[in-house]
């Protein structure tokens, strides 16, 4: 009786000394072994810029580090400060470890992340915020005109809506020796490109003023036309002004004015 005892007990400590198998040790630690697998995996935006500030073309280019599962749909979120939260505005798909992302936005500035979604063993990841400038072409008349004056019978005429939607054409007229200036708020804008026609039986001044300290002009011959484009990198108040130098009938210019804003 005693030999049989000693020979179970032999079997007993040969039994706990022998190796347990993976996927006995993760079936006996639960939850503990599944955290042990998952592994970290980063997002970031490596590039942010417009590439197209007529149609306002935003291009993003993300890494992805380990790569993710080729084809992995990789979203753009924009945090919306009128919401309180992130919004999709776009996706792309990946490409080893980088994804390129294209959406149309309006000018703006504002706060973009990419993320991508949990792959085994790697759990969701987020990147790093980024906030963006976006400048995007708009008509110099899109907020309407602030103000309005001159002498002569000034007249600055926007072009309707309806005739003009992009609100970027007007009519600057004015008597014999007069002048006409208009102004527009211009708070995030940091170019000017605006082209002059002149109608005028003869010459005239087209000026640009940050309010009524002036920045740059130039002078029109008779039915000519030609373009004054500008920075105009904080000037919060644009004005518009067309002058006679001398006329038969008074200044009359057309203009069709673009500025680059973030609004």
């Amino acid at each position: 009786m005693r030999r049989v005892l000693v020979g179970l007990l032999t079997l007993l400590l040969a039994g706990c000394a022998a190796p347990i198998a993976p996927a006995d040790s993760a079936l006996s630690l639960g939850s503990t072994a599944s955290a042990a697998v998952v592994a970290t995996r980063t997002a970031k935006i490596a590039s942010i810029r417009t590439t197209d500030a007529t149609k306002g073309v935003i291009t993003v280019v993300g890494t992805l580090t380990p790569a993710p599962a080729a084809g992995t749909r990789i979203p753009l979120h924009q945090w919306v400060p009128s919401l309180k939260r992130w919004q999709e505005v776009a996706h792309g798909y990946s490409s080893g470890s980088s994804v390129t992302i294209i959406t149309v936005q309006p000018g703006s500035i504002r706060t973009y992340r990419i993320a991508v979604g949990a792959q085994a063993p790697y759990a969701a990841a987020i990147s790093p915020m980024i906030s963006f400038k976006h400048y995007v072409w708009r008509g110099m008349f899109k907020k309407g005109l602030a103000a309005a004056g001159g002498a002569g019978q000034p007249q600055f005429t926007v072009v309707p809506p309806k005739e003009g939607p992009r609100r970027a054409e007007a009519d600057l007229l004015a008597n014999q020796g007069g002048y006409v200036w208009g102004e527009v708020d211009s708070t995030g804008c940091r170019y000017a490109r605006i082209w002059l026609g002149n109608l005028t039986d003869g010459l005239v001044r087209v000026s640009l003023h940050n309010e009524t300290t002036a920045m740059t002009s130039i002078r029109m011959q008779q039915e000519t036309e030609t373009w004054l484009n500008y920075d105009i990198s904080g000037v919060t108040r644009l004005r518009l002004q067309v002058a006679d130098i001398r006329s038969g009938y008074g200044p009359y210019v057309s203009i069709d004015s673009l500025l680059l804003c973030t609004n």
